[in-house]
């Protein structure tokens, strides 16, 4: 049974990670760390896991890092990595939730995010998007979890960009969250008045995600892509839908673009191709690690639009998080991942 810890397990990232996790039958949780809840029971935190007889601690105290065999570091941004050395150094792989190993480039990292502690690690991390790096995966012992709007977005782009199918330029991500992707720390922009009745846009122009998503796709189309990306605050407590605008190349329709998502995706467990009017809605993946895809043709405005619905949580964090750990050991992607849809 391997034996795994989740740094920062008091958010809703690390509740996740616990709630996978549980009936993982090749894991187990034996190190759960929290500045904020160390010495204190889980249930103390999370009463819905009351059930579950683990006590946070400290990951400050160096004889708790070397416990597990995998790590998930489950903390902020600018925090993951004045850890993740201490946990490399000890043998361990980690599968990081934050920002701090998503980019290869520490320039660009810092450019968004701040100084970086460790930059020479960023060559040897992988970008943990399973179904496009997942030969990269299985070799690492660093993995940096993507974002959620950006799995969302790339699961969609990266086939088609690809194959030619839709052109590099001119590339529109509209998109949409649920509120748990703000966190769990209080702040007045997510409290119940500031969002119940509400829908707005937030970081017009400037969201921290825009730059992981360009990196990515600039990798795939071997040529620098520019994406306008706007996010959304949507009341609900969970969930994506990225409505993604393209020039389609010539010759492409949207049953072309179905095509080759589902010979891209023919031996991925979790994406899937929508039909007829059920083409992407987050209800359809709610509580699991699924991802939802649909094209529509708009052809006589030279566009195509690509939907993409995810579950913030689960494909967007942490059930993204604990395939990348399958990928990593050699089991079956979807080893504790098989759920249906929390629906209705």
């Amino acid at each position: 049974m391997l034996s795994v810890g989740i740094i920062g397990a008091s958010g809703y990232t690390g509740a996740e990670l616990l709630r996978l996790l549980y009936n993982h039958p090749q894991a187990r949780v034996d190190l759960i760390t929290s500045r904020k809840y160390a010495g204190k029971p889980l249930g103390e935190c999370f009463p819905s896991l009351g059930g579950w007889d683990l006590t946070f601690e400290s990951h400050e105290d160096e004889a708790v890092l070397a416990r597990t065999d995998v790590v998930f570091t489950a903390l902020p941004h600018q925090t993951s990595m004045d850890v993740v050395p201490r946990l490399l150094e000890r043998g361990k792989r980690v599968i990081d939730l934050s920002a701090d190993f998503r980019f290869n480039d520490a320039a660009v990292y810092e450019a968004h995010y701040g100084p970086h502690a460790c930059p020479e690690l960023l060559a040897e991390a992988v970008y943990g998007l399973t179904e496009v790096r997942g030969a990269e995966v299985a070799r690492a012992r660093l993995v940096g979890n993507p974002g959620c709007y950006p799995t969302s977005v790339l699961l969609p782009l990266l086939p088609l960009l690809l194959e030619k199918a839709v052109c590099p330029e001119g590339l529109i991500a509209d998109s949409k969250s649920g509120v748990s992707g703000a966190g769990r720390e209080a702040s007045l922009g997510t409290l119940y008045c500031e969002v119940n009745e509400g829908f707005k846009a937030y970081k017009v122009g400037g969201h921290r995600h825009t730059p992981e998503m360009e990196a990515q796709l600039s990798r795939t189309a071997s040529a620098p892509v520019r994406l306008l990306f706007t996010p959304h605050l949507v009341p609900m407590d969970r969930g994506i839908l990225s409505t993604i605008y393209a020039v389609p190349c010539e010759g492409v329709t949207a049953q072309r673009v179905a095509e080759i998502w589902r010979e891209f995706y023919r031996d991925a467990a979790f994406v899937r191709v929508g039909k007829g009017d059920a083409l992407a809605s987050t209800a359809y993946v709610r509580g699991t690690n699924g991802c939802v895809l649909g094209a529509v043709d708009q052809a006589e405005r030279g566009r195509i639009v690509l939907l993409s619905a995810i579950d913030n949580l689960v494909k967007g964090a942490s059930g993204q998080a604990v395939q990348n750990m399958n990928r990593m050991m050699g089991w079956d992607e979807d080893l504790g991942l098989r759920a249906m849809p929390l629906f209705p």
